[in-house]
């Protein structure tokens, strides 16, 4: 994923995006990398206009992102291209001195500012309303969307990682108030699952790339709470939720020692393994632990 995913030509895409999501096909666009990226954005583009929140946005979070968006537009010159795009003659004649596409580009970058502000200003009411929701819940397609959104929005694997795991902790919550419901307290484990194999592979890469443990801080300070709260639903009287609870929990101890064998490896300074799996790169052992 591109480190700036607001760069013009993106912006420029999403909003190509958004005008055909809305039934706009009057120009035809070739498909673009950027679009699997995109795609989560426009789906929430598209729940905000079938639903919009109703919930109201706190005054300082409106003043911050007004001041934000005026940075963003004095830094793209979207106030001062009317300023510029023009200079009077010796002659006394006003003549262009920016081409005509300078204009539709502003308005186009204009556009892509409003569209950013009432995404955020959208989000963050969905995000204050479905916080809570769980599955059942009418709010909890717009939670699950607004997180596909979050990782749409995140530049590097090691935030995307670290959103994973905390998706990871979410989905436990979630677990932790199903009952009754074993079909439905397996899905919520199985979506734990996936976030945390998720997250623990995109920090392990970055780790063995790099030779730095800092993704496998990260992870290890996820296992400390998670082993515990998940160890607390073996409490619940039903075996087969118990069970399942079981395959999370040898989840995390293979996550565990993923981390410490990817640790010893930096230590050992060993270069990056190349052998990889759900988890990430598998470590071989050091020389003077075989």
């Amino acid at each position: 994923m591109d480190s700036d995913l607001f760069s013009r030509r993106r912006a420029e895409r999403f909003a190509q995006l958004l005008e055909e999501a809305n039934g706009d096909r009057r120009r035809h666009h070739a498909r673009s990398r950027a679009d699997d990226d995109l795609a989560a954005l426009v789906a929430v583009s598209q729940r905000l206009t079938a639903d919009p929140p109703t919930v109201k946005v706190d005054a300082e979070f409106r003043t911050g992102l007004r001041a934000m968006l005026v940075a963003a537009a004095e830094r793209e010159g979207a106030g001062t291209a009317a300023k510029t795009a023009v200079a009077t003659t010796s002659g006394g004649r006003r003549q262009s001195l920016l081409p005509a596409v300078t204009g539709r580009r502003v308005r186009a970058r204009g556009a892509i500012l409003v569209g950013v502000a009432a995404g955020a200003v959208a989000l963050s009411g969905i995000s204050a309303a479905s916080e809570n929701a769980v599955p059942g819940d009418a709010l909890y397609g717009m939670k699950r969307s607004t997180e596909r959104a979050q990782l749409a929005l995140t530049s590097s694997d090691i935030s995307r990682g670290q959103l994973f795991l905390d998706f990871a902790r979410t989905r436990l919550d979630e677990a932790a108030s199903v009952r009754g419901d074993r079909l439905g307290f397996s899905a919520v484990l199985d979506d734990m699952d996936a976030d945390t194999r998720q997250g623990v592979r995109l920090l392990t890469t970055v780790a063995a790339q790099r030779s730095d443990p800092a993704g496998l801080d990260a992870i290890n300070g996820f296992l400390t709470g998670q082993r515990q709260a998940v160890s607390g639903l073996l409490d619940r009287a039903d075996h087969v939720e118990r069970d399942r609870t079981r395959r999370s929990l040898a989840l995390l101890d293979a996550v565990g020692k993923r981390a410490d064998g990817l640790r010893a490896a930096i230590a050992c300074r060993l270069p990056a393994p190349v052998a990889s799996d759900a988890l990430g790169p598998a470590p071989v052992s050091c020389p003077g632990d075989r």
